[in-house]
C-alpha cells in the first residue's frame, strides 16, 4: 500500500481496479480501512484509490488539526490525483468526506468530474455542534469498535484531535460551502437517510443543496442510518451506480 507526499504531509492512500479514477473520500474518525466493501464494489469497472486524511488511518499523524480540515483534505485529495496523472476524478464520499468531496468541486473544479456525496449536510448552528461532541464523549462500545478498526491502537488520540477541531467551529457554527454551492458545474448525487441520527434538519438542508448545485439530484429514504453507504449499502449501490451509468 503506497504513501504519497502533498502539501509537505506524508499520507497513505490503498487502490485496487482499473478504468477511470474513482477517488474515495472517509469521514471524521474514520479511514480507508473501512472502505473494503466499496472498493470491492466499484473497482471491478474504476480505478479506485481510497485515501487518509492528515492524522488519520495510516498517515501522518498530527495531535493539532488544521481549523479547515475538510478544506485541507480536499487540497490533499486534488494533489494526489495530480500525481496519479488519472484524473479528473469521479468523488465519493460519506459523512465529512461527502463534505470533503464538496469542498473539492468548489476549490479544485479542475480535479473532479462528478460527486457522490453521502450522508452529509450544509450547516450545523452552534447548538448543533455541541450535541455532536457531547455524542461523541459518550464512546459507546459499537464507536470504540469502528475507531479501532479505522486507527489503530492510538484511536483515542485520533478521536480527540478531530473532536478538537470541530470545538473550535463551536462558537459560530458550520457553514461548510460559504454559500458556493452553485459554483460547483460537475454532476453531483446526494444521498441521504431521514433516520439518519447524527445529522440535524436532514430534508430542509438536502432540499436546499440540491436546488443550489446547478447539476444536482438527490435520494432521500426513510430507511438506514449514518451513513446511508453502510447502512443501507445494496441501495446506495444502486443509487451510485445509476448516476454513473448515466455518466458513461
Amino acid at each position: 500500500m503506497p504513501h504519497f507526499s502533498v502539501n509537505g504531509r506524508r499520507l497513505f492512500y490503498r487502490e485496487k481496479g482499473s478504468g477511470p479514477l474513482l477517488l474515495l473520500l472517509h469521514g471524521n474518525t474514520s479511514s480507508s480501512a473501512c472502505h473494503e466493501g466499496e472498493i470491492e464494489h466499484f473497482s471491478d469497472r474504476y480505478h479506485v484509490v481510497a485515501m487518509d486524511a492528515f492524522g488519520v488511518g495510516q498517515s501522518e499523524r498530527s495531535a493539532v488539526w488544521p481549523h479547515q480540515w475538510w478544506l485541507e483534505m480536499a487540497h490533499d485529495a486534488a494533489g494526489l490525483v495530480d500525481i496519479l496523472g488519472e484524473g479528473p476524478a469521479i468523488v465519493m464520499g460519506p459523512s465529512g468526506g461527502g463534505v470533503t468531496a464538496l469542498l473539492m468541486a468548489i476549490h479544485r473544479p479542475e480535479h473532479v468530474r462528478a460527486v457522490i456525496a453521502d450522508s452529509c449536510v450544509e450547516t450545523w448552528t452552534p447548538e448543533e455542534v455541541s450535541g455532536l461532541i457531547a455524542d461523541r464523549s459518550r464512546m459507546s462500545l459499537g464507536q470504540i469498535a469502528f475507531w479501532q478498526q479505522a486507527q489503530g491502537d492510538d484511536w483515542h488520540a485520533v478521536v480527540q484531535s478531530d473532536t478538537a477541531m470541530i470545538r473550535s467551529w463551536q462558537p459560530t457554527g458550520l457553514n461548510f460551502y460559504d454559500g458556493r454551492l452553485g459554483e460547483i458545474r460537475s454532476p453531483v448525487l446526494l444521498t441521504d437517510s431521514l433516520a439518519d441520527e447524527l445529522l440535524v434538519r436532514i430534508a430542509e438542508q438536502v432540499a436546499r443543496m440540491c436546488q443550489s448545485i446547478p447539476d444536482c439530484r438527490a435520494l432521500l429514504t426513510n430507511s438506514g442510518r449514518h451513513p446511508l453507504m453502510w447502512s443501507r449499502p445494496d441501495e446506495f449501490r444502486r443509487a451510485a451506480d445509476s448516476f454513473l451509468a448515466s455518466m458513461a
